[in-house]
C-alpha cells in the first residue's frame, strides 16, 4: 500500500484522487511509526520549505522517512516534497532540509515572470523505470518560484527549460522527486505516477 504523508502542508485531495484513478490502494500518514505499514510514501508539499520542515520535524517524520529510505522503500517528493528530499533551502533565509540528495532549492532570479507556472516540456536525460512510456517533449504542470540546483548531475532524470535549465525530475536508488505537479499532468502525470507505483509494487484496490 501507497502511504501519502501529511504535515498539513500537502495537496492531498488531488494526489490521492490521482492515485485512486490508477486504482492503488492508499492511506494518509502522519505518525512515524505507521511508515512502516506501507511499500512506497509520497511526500507532496505546498508552500514555505522553512514552515514545511518545522510540521515535519514536530511531527517526527524528518527520522521517519529518513529510516523508511534507509530500508529500500520508494519515497517520491512532489513540487516542494521535492525540494524538501535536498539538503538545503533558500528560501526566506537558509533552512536545512531532509538530505536525501545532494543539492539545495534557490530562487528563479531574472528578468522574467516568477513563480514558473503553466505547462513546460519535459527533456529527458537518461532511461529510468520512473520515466517508463514517457518521452521528451510531453508537457507537465509546474508552479514554483524555487528550483533545484542538484550536486550531482547524475540524480537529474528530466529537465525543463525556463531561462535556464530547470530540474524536473530527479532519482537516485529509491528517492525520487518531481517538481510539477503530476496529478495535474494529465496522462504524462498519470503514467509516471503509476510507474512509481509499480516501484513501490503497491497493491490494486
Amino acid at each position: 500500500m501507497i502511504g501519502i504523508i501529511d504535515y498539513g502542508m500537502g495537496n492531498l485531495y488531488s494526489l490521492s484522487k490521482a492515485v485512486e484513478r490508477l486504482g492503488y490502494r492508499y492511506e494518509f500518514v502522519s505518525r512515524p511509526e505507521r511508515l512502516d505499514d506501507f511499500s512506497g510514501v509520497i511526500l507532496p508539499g505546498v508552500g514555505a520549505f522553512g514552515d514545511a520542515m518545522k510540521n515535519i520535524r514536530e511531527l517526527g517524520l524528518a527520522e521517519g522517512i529518513s529510516a523508511f529510505t534507509a530500508s529500500g522503500r520508494p519515497v517520491l517528493g512532489i513540487c516542494l516534497g521535492m525540494q524538501l528530499l535536498f539538503e538545503k533551502s533558500a528560501e526566506h533565509g537558509e533552512h536545512a532540509g531532509l538530505g536525501l540528495l545532494g543539492g539545495e532549492a534557490v530562487r528563479f532570479v531574472g528578468n522574467y515572470k516568477v513563480p514558473h507556472m503553466g505547462w513546460n516540456q519535459l527533456t529527458l536525460q537518461k532511461e529510468h523505470p520512473l520515466l517508463r512510456g514517457v518521452s521528451s517533449g510531453e508537457y507537465v504542470y509546474f508552479v514554483h518560484s524555487y528550483h533545484v540546483r542538484v550536486s550531482d548531475p547524475q540524480v537529474l532524470l528530466a529537465a525543463a527549460d525556463y531561462h535556464q535549465q530547470v530540474t524536473a525530475i530527479v532519482g537516485q536508488d529509491q528517492v525520487y522527486g518531481m517538481q510539477f505537479h503530476p496529478e495535474k499532468s494529465g496522462e504524462t502525470g498519470m503514467r509516471l505516477l503509476a510507474n512509481f507505483a509499480q516501484l513501490c509494487k503497491g497493491e490494486k484496490r
